[in-house]
Parts: C-alpha cells; sequence; structure tokens
C-alpha cells in the first residue's frame, strides 16, 4: 500500500516555506546534471545492443519536435523559434533516418506499449506530416495494441485537420498548454490565448475519441495572485480534463534568457504569493476530487496514474510520472533523451549538430551515463520515495541484495529533522512520507542523492 493521497489540511506552507530548497526533479537517477560526454555515439550503440538482449522487454518511444511560432517567455524547453514553412518536413525526413537507424539496432519482436509526442509543438507540424510521422514509427516498430499513444497540444496552434490526423495514426491522450487563463498575464509572458480557443480544443479532441485529456497550469508567473490563479483553476475544471498537471514556475534564466524580462519588470510574485497558489491548486483541485499523485500531477480517482499510485506501481521517466516501469526508452529528435536500465543518453541540443549526425548516419548523441552498481541502489530508493512516498526495507533489500537500513544508515539518520517536523516516520522497517510531506518528495528523495549540492543555480526550486 502507498501513503494516502495529500488532502487539503495537510498542506502546512510554513514547513514548505522552511524546507522547499532547489532540488532535482528526479525524472532519472542520477540526474541529467551527472551526464557526460564522454558517453557518446559509440556508447549509446553499445547500450542498445546490451538492452536487446535475451531478456528484452518492450518499448516507449520519445519524439522531440521543437519548432514553435514564437517564443513564450517562460518557457524551459528546448525549442526552435521558425515561421518557415518547409522546417517540419525536412525534421521528419531527418526523422525517419534516425528512427530507422535506432530501428535497425532493435529486436524486431519489441513492441511499444508507449508513444509520446513533446515539444516544441508537436502540431506545429501540418495534419500530413503527423500522419507521416506515426506511419513511420508504426513500420519501424510494432505497436501493442493498447499502447498509451500522447501528445503535447498548443491550443493556439490546433485546427480540426490536425486532430483527424492524430486520431487516424492512434493518438488516445493529449496534453493542452493552458499554462494560465488571465490576459494580463498572458501578455506578459508573451502567449496570448482566449479560452474560447481551449475549449474548441477539447470539443474536436472529444469528438474523435481522445479520450484521455490533461491540462498543464503553471504558478508563479508574472501579474499572478492567488485570485487570478484560483480563477485559472476553475476555468480549467470547466474543461473537466481527466489529468492536470499544476508545474512551479521554474525561474531559470542562466539557460533561458528570455526569463529575464520578468526581471526588469519586477512583476513575480513573491515566495509567500506563490505558495498561497500552490496551496489553493490543493485545495481546489481536491474539493473537485482529483488525486494529489505526486508534486504537480493530478488525477481523476479511476486514471491509470492514480490506480497505479493506489498499487505501488507507478513509475517517474523524462515526461514525468508513468504506468510502464518495464519499458526502456529510445528518444528521438534533438534534445530526446533516452534510457535503458543501465543508461541514459541525450541527444544533440542544437539543430544543425542534430541533423549533421543523422544525415551521416550517426547516432545523434551529445552526451550520456552509465550507472554503477550503486546509482542502480539509490535510483530504486529515490524512485519509490518518487512514486511510492515510502520505502520498506525488507522489500528493498531482498530486490537490491543488501541490507538498505544498514548501508544508508547515514542517510536514513539525516531525515531525522523532517521526521521531528512530521513530513515523515521512520521505523524499524522502513520511511513513511505523511501527508505533509508529500509536496516536499523531491527534497525528501535529495537525501539519497549522492551526487546532489545545494549549489545556485544548479536546480529550480522545489516548489
Amino acid at each position: 500500500m502507498s501513503a494516502p493521497p495529500a488532502t487539503v489540511s495537510a498542506i502546512d506552507l510554513a514547513l514548505i516555506r522552511k524546507y522547499a530548497a532547489a532540488a532535482p526533479r528526479y525524472t532519472s537517477y542520477p540526474p541529467a546534471t551527472q551526464f557526460t560526454e564522454a558517453f557518446g555515439a559509440d556508447e549509446a550503440a553499445a547500450a542498445i545492443a546490451e538492452d536487446n538482449g535475451g531478456d528484452a522487454g518492450p518499448l516507449s518511444l520519445y519524439v522531440h519536435i521543437p519548432f514553435c511560432a514564437s517564443q513564450c517567455w517562460y518557457c524551459g524547453c528546448t525549442t526552435v523559434i521558425t515561421r518557415r514553412a518547409d522546417v517540419g518536413a525536412e525534421y521528419v525526413a531527418d526523422l525517419e533516418r534516425e528512427i530507422g537507424h535506432a530501428a535497425s539496432r532493435t529486436r524486431p519482436a519489441r513492441a511499444a506499449v508507449q508513444i509520446h509526442f513533446g515539444g516544441g509543438t508537436p502540431t506545429y507540424l501540418e495534419p500530413g506530416l503527423l500522419v507521416r510521422l506515426g506511419g513511420i514509427l508504426r513500420n519501424q516498430f510494432p505497436v501493442a495494441m493498447d499502447a498509451e499513444f500522447g501528445v503535447e497540444i498548443d491550443p493556439r496552434r490546433l485546427t480540426s485537420g490536425h486532430v483527424e490526423a492524430l486520431a487516424q495514426i492512434g493518438v488516445n491522450r493529449a496534453s493542452l498548454g493552458i499554462q494560465d487563463t488571465n490576459p494580463q498575464v498572458q501578455l506578459a509572458i508573451h502567449r496570448w490565448q482566449p479560452m474560447e480557443l481551449n475549449v474548441r480544443a477539447f470539443q474536436w479532441l472529444r469528438q474523435a475519441g481522445i479520450g484521455s485529456i490533461n491540462v498543464d497550469l503553471i504558478y508563479g508567473l508574472p501579474r499572478q495572485t492567488a485570485e487570478t490563479f484560483a480563477q485559472t483553476i476553475r476555468d480549467a475544471l470547466t474543461l473537466e480534463p481527466d489529468r492536470l498537471s499544476v508545474f512551479s514556475y521554474a525561474h531559470v534564466p542562466w539557460r533561458k534568457p528570455a526569463q529575464r524580462a520578468f526581471e526588469r519588470g519586477g512583476e513575480l510574485p513573491s515566495a509567500d504569493e506563490k505558495l498561497a497558489m500552490f496551496a489553493l491548486a490543493h485545495e481546489l483541485l481536491g474539493q473537485a476530487g482529483y488525486i494529489d499523485i505526486g508534486l504537480d500531477h493530478f488525477a481523476r480517482p479511476e486514471d491509470e496514474l492514480a490506480r497505479a499510485q493506489a498499487e505501488g506501481t507507478l513509475h517517474r521517466n523524462f515526461q514525468g510520472y508513468s504506468t510502464h516501469a518495464d519499458a526502456s526508452l529510445y528518444g528521438f529528435g534533438m534534445s530526446s533523451i533516452s534510457s535503458t536500465p543501465g543508461t541514459y543518453w541525450q541527444n544533440h541540443k542544437e539543430l544543425p549538430a542534430w541533423r549533421a549526425a543523422v544525415r551521416q548516419g550517426a547516432l545523434p548523441v551529445e552526451r550520456g551515463y552509465r550507472l554503477t552498481a550503486e546509482d542502480r541502489r539509490r535510483r530504486t530508493l529515490v524512485m519509490r520515495l518518487m512514486c511510492d512516498r515510502r520505502l520498506d526495507y525488507a522489500e528493498l533489500s531482498r530486490g537490491l541484495g543488501v541490507e538498505v537500513p544498514q548501508l544508508y544508515a547515514g542517510e536514513i539518520a539525516r531525515l531525522e529533522p523532517l521526521e521531528r517536523d512530521g513530513l515523515l516516520v521512520r521505523t524499524a522497517t522502513g520511511i513513511e512520507v505523511n501527508p505533509p510531506g508529500i509536496p516536499l518528495l523531491r527534497v525528501i528523495a535529495s537525501h539519497f542523492d549522492a551526487t546532489f549540492r545545494p549549489e545556485p543555480g544548479r536546480h529550480a526550486a522545489a516548489i
């Protein structure tokens, strides 16, 4: 059994204020900050060969489509801002080369149980190109009949033709970037998106039979207040989404210079104002019947994520929470990340470098990481905390082949201040995160991260 869902009364802003330091998001362990250029194309080729041995499991396929017609100033994603009409066709042609190169190294019987198009703006591609891209993947990899096929959507760039194309290639999940519905906030972040666009997108997607729709919201943006963000949440709830991702705005101007515009205006909410938005989001979504999956994810009780969280089978990968813990992730496109049980690798982040490698027939890998036995053990501890909100020493010791409470006695001891403040409970048999500690999962997990250094500018704040 996992820890109970967080409740409104469990949100203790004083404790969050005390402990919400910068920490990794733990979509991997070790985090991507540990990737190195010493792991390149040759090492990735060896990792794929190793991953396609006799006990190879299913696949999760990710395609990064980086293009956006304009820059949203808050955005931390890897994007290419362009209005070129031919850029999509050129990119899909290069994706076909990369996908074919990787598929030729993959056991033909391995089924894709999960496919995801991310960005950027995947619907920057014209409908015919989306159909072509879906066909490329299905021609190169067998796709499970019940595969989860998701796509990120910008309602400002969506047409009915896009939705028809997505349904044609088997998309059954969509994630809409809304962020905020207040006009003043939209102007401040350079993203004008009237609510009627969101309503229209939902109508098209539901009519096309795309049954699971997620909404992305962000708190901590310029000109936001608790009152305006509460209205954004109420607006989003009128759409009746199946899931919501309510992200804390990550202010990282040292990596994303466009965010410096917010510093000049002095319009970013204070830390206390941001915490008030965080508490409001939990309150309103809890009242609406959504389950707090962990961190920034909420889902209806009948949703697969909520069921996986309750059953202790939840997983995290580079797209966030997932239900496919046994799948290796193969990423395509610039900046995409792949993972196998023992390795991670990331493609070139710049379009020219990625394209040059692909056209030379090489794996377009810029950096990566091979896990040690100790890394794998710590990854298990970090991920079980992030997903289950608990550690069962006996179960973990059997699975890892070590005595967990003895080997990690120092890390467990350093949790004492958090236990004293009621965030978790330590017993002889394990660790249980209490409801007030759930918003601070990243901070709790960081105690088992041997790579973690609380250096300024390394990670965004946890809340």
